[in-house]
């Protein structure tokens, strides 16, 4: 992927959040158009070739990368992968993971989805029911939405929080939350410490783009259980959502932790985009196979000799 590292990366120094600061998502671009290295993709594919099909170029390209550092990750067992996925509803987290980590090995590769808390998670405290589900050494995993849930629909929905000691004098307030951002920094440096690669995707979709594919599966009757009820209620809470995003972004994006806020309104970029960065994270971890000791290795030199003149 040579040719293209120029180009992605610096998309992805533009879209990175690495360090704690005001982000204003007006700021960043929900349309590949608007972004000029992704763009300027175009000035190194050749003139047979659409931007589309150059993207899909780079996604094939990302999967086989991944595929090889997927079975490197597995069989090094010296670091984890834990992959956050956050958006709209619509914004496409479903079509990533089925896109994207499709050459992972099943037995490497974990996805979790995180519904409304049950009655035993309500009493534990908000990271818990996370906990259980990080990465072992080896593999990666996918959060399909995550503990971001409880900076994001429980600050838009406060009422629907069920997990606080209010005996201890807890008040939901600006300070609340600010000590959930710690909390969650905290975690995830913990975990970064200890050996587990940590990439958090943002899916920025436009409204609009989201009124469209709404649309969409509201007049495909195939398409109606992708959808519910509470799909169009929530999105009458569009400005309350930007402004738990961002305040989410600003406070949690961190070099061991980063946030990549992704052009989302083009699915096929999105996945390129996503893909390229896994792909290159991974591979920068400098993985390699376990080393066989000598006399397995006489052994099995041994064992080939014996498989071959065996005619059985």
């Amino acid at each position: 992927m040579d040719h293209v590292i120029p180009n992605l990366n610096k998309i992805i120094e533009q879209i990175a959040i690495t360090r704690a600061h005001d982000v204003k998502l007006k700021n960043y671009f929900t349309d590949y158009s608007a972004c000029e290295p992704l763009k300027n993709l175009s000035l190194i594919k050749k003139k047979s070739q659409t931007k589309h099909n150059y993207a899909q170029i780079i996604l094939d390209e990302s999967r086989q990368q991944l595929e090889r550092s997927g079975e490197l990750l597995w069989a090094s067992k010296k670091y984890s992968v834990l992959i956050v996925l956050q958006g709209m509803d619509t914004a496409g987290k479903d079509g990533i993971i089925s896109h994207v980590i499709s050459g992972f090995n099943p037995q490497s590769c974990k996805v979790h989805s995180f519904k409304v808390p049950s009655a035993e998670e309500h009493m534990h405290n908000f990271l818990w029911r996370y906990n259980n589900k990080l990465p072992q050494r080896g593999e990666l995993v996918i959060f399909n939405r995550s503990y971001y849930e409880d900076v994001l629909v429980t600050k838009v929905h406060p009422e629907r929080m069920e997990q606080l000691p209010y005996s201890l004098g807890y008040k939901v307030n600006d300070k609340f939350w600010q000590h959930r951002y710690e909390d969650i920094n905290a975690m995830e440096k913990h975990l970064a410490r200890n050996g587990v690669l940590i990439l958090k995707f943002f899916l920025n979709i436009s409204k609009d783009e989201q009124k469209s594919r709404l649309l969409e599966r509201l007049e495909n009757e195939n398409k109606l259980w992708k959808i519910s009820p509470s799909d169009l209620k929530e999105r009458s809470f569009w400005n309350e959502y930007v402004k738990a995003y961002e305040n989410m972004l600003s406070n949690t994006g961190q070099k061991y932790a980063p946030w990549i806020i992704v052009p989302a309104n083009d699915k096929k970029v999105a996945r390129t985009i996503i893909a390229y960065t896994i792909a290159h994270a991974i591979d920068g971890l400098n993985l390699d196979y376990p080393k066989v000791s000598i006399d397995d290795i006489k052994q099995f030199k041994l064992d080939k000799k014996n498989l071959m003149q065996n005619k059985n």
